[in-house]
């Protein structure tokens, strides 16, 4: 356990759909303003399935956050003002700049929250969302719970009219229970994804 003071950092909560994320974003935003921190939270405009401007979590917890289109208009909404925190939910969203401005803000002295889905319903890393777990201090990574089997679900599955989409499916297509539950790695399906992209070409040539 390690103890960051006076500086920034930044810190990623990640997983699956419906594994807890954005309430655990809430949880440790709102820790800070029981501390006497100032915070500032944003979301994507893109996310409007709860609330236009609160983050609300699957379970109903909420915290008020403002909407942006870029990620550069986080830093505009932050300068010259003295912030403590910033949390960033839904990170996967947003452009690949979302990194670059991470980092700034924890330069500057910023704890930075960022909270995202760290692979598509694909099962493919997401976004910008690698890179800020690389650039990141600390990473915490939630299941949540595959309802056929009971196991760790670490993937989201994507459903139309209750079957599994196909890979050639939009990547970003905001829902939620109807359009999405999560699953672990042996249930999760995603009919004409190339064998490659499960590994089966590598493994081949290895074998080789």
């Amino acid at each position: 356990m390690y103890v960051m003071n006076h500086s920034g950092w930044l810190e990623v909560i990640c997983g699956s759909m419906f594994s807890g994320k954005s309430e655990e974003l809430i949880r440790r935003v709102r820790r800070a303003t029981y501390a006497h921190l100032s915070v500032r939270v944003f979301k994507p405009v893109v996310d409007d399935r709860y609330s236009d401007e609160s983050v609300v979590s699957h379970n109903g917890t909420s915290i008020i956050a403002r909407p942006v289109k870029h990620s550069a208009n986080i830093l505009e909404y932050v300068e010259n003002k003295q912030i403590d925190v910033v949390g960033i939910d839904e990170a996967q969203f947003y452009d690949n700049n979302v990194v670059t401005v991470a980092n700034e803000l924890a330069n500057k002295g910023i704890h930075v929250i960022a909270a995202g889905l760290d692979t598509d319903f694909r099962g493919e890393p997401f976004g910008p969302m690698p890179e800020l777990m690389a650039q990141s201090e600390s990473i915490s990574k939630l299941n949540a719970i595959c309802p056929i089997c009971g196991s760790p679900a670490s993937r989201t599955q994507r459903l139309i009219n209750g079957k599994p989409a196909s890979y050639d499916d939009p990547v970003i297509m905001v829902g939620a229970s109807e359009s999405y539950e999560p699953r672990c790695r042996h249930h999760h399906d995603v009919p004409n994804k190339p064998d490659n992209k499960n590994g089966g070409q590598a493994i081949s040539e290895v074998s080789e």
